[in-house]
């Protein structure tokens, strides 16, 4: 297992996100990855927060339990992460998970929130400026935040390797800003030769 790190200091502006974000995508060429090979993901929590508020989910408790529900989206599906977001869930084995327990209006905004996600990043980025898609003042705020980063992504030339990824959530509270991840987009395997997602 091996780490590295980089952070910036002193900056809350979202060029500094940018920066990290391009410095990932160089870093991963300089590691031997080459350009279609991988994707850097980028997404906003206060875009998470900002739908959250608006679909009526008032508890830190029941946003965390919701972030980590929808964080699931692709591993539970629909039905699923909407059991999760009522009473809970039963998985195979038997075990519970206890759900966020929200009402059915605020698990109809929520899951219209979730399936927007799937559309392409400019187009989902474009709906929440211009108000399409119901957020708080907070997610607003990230979404300008987002539309900020791409812009200096675009006039970089980094558009082909950072992209807007809707479904990356962190359903950890300290995460508040700009979140994003490396995606690798060939077939890799673990010790035992299988598979790994």
């Amino acid at each position: 297992f091996m780490q590295f790190d980089a952070d910036t200091v002193g900056s809350a502006s979202p060029a500094a996100d940018a920066e990290v974000c391009m410095m990932a995508a160089d870093t991963m060429e300089a590691l031997g990855l080459e350009r279609g090979q991988y994707v850097i993901n980028v997404n906003n929590r206060k875009l998470f927060d900002g739908m959250l508020a608006a679909a009526g989910v008032a508890t830190e408790k029941a946003r965390l339990i919701a972030l980590r529900a929808i964080d699931k989206f692709d591993r539970l599906g629909r039905q699923g992460v909407e059991a999760l977001l009522g009473k809970g869930r039963l998985d195979e084995s038997g075990d519970f998970t206890q759900g966020a327990e929200l009402s059915d209006d605020s698990i109809r905004k929520v899951m219209k929130y979730v399936e927007s996600m799937h559309l392409g990043g400019d187009q989902m980025l474009e709906m929440l400026l211009n108000g399409s898609i119901e957020v708080s003042d907070a997610g607003k705020s990230g979404a300008q935040e987002l539309d900020q980063i791409a812009g200096l992504i675009k006039s970089a030339g980094y558009s082909d390797r950072i992209v807007f990824n809707f479904s990356v959530v962190r359903g950890l509270e300290y995460y508040t800003g700009p979140v994003f991840e490396c995606e690798l987009l060939i077939p890799t395997t673990d010790e035992d030769g299988k598979p790994v997602r």
